[in-house]
């Protein structure tokens, strides 16, 4: 136990030391949430995260990403609220 609370703090102070433009930049707008947002939103996380993006009229690239990265479950979370709030863009080139 001792050895998995080094591990995260060590993690944690390196990710406090890292400078924020480091990270990708955030290109995203957000939409209004409408009838068509909350259906996306759904069929992005029940059915597969990208269909909602599709929906929303976002880019290609952004709909081949939600769908590859839907792969892993904790993203559909994340791609449903996505289609929910209607956002255009984001980080990594607006794929994300």
């Amino acid at each position: 136990m001792k050895k998995l609370a080094t591990i995260f703090l060590v993690v944690a102070l390196i990710v406090a030391a890292v400078p924020s433009q480091a990270f990708a930049v955030n290109t995203a707008t957000h939409g209004k949430i409408t009838g068509k947002s909350v259906v996306s939103g759904l069929c992005s996380f029940l059915i597969w995260p990208g269909i909602g993006q599709y929906i929303n009229d976002n880019e290609t690239k952004k709909n081949w990403t939600h769908a590859a990265i839907g792969l892993f479950p904790p993203f559909r979370f994340w791609s449903g609220w996505d289609g929910l709030i209607n956002r255009q863009g984001g980080r990594w080139d607006g794929k994300i």
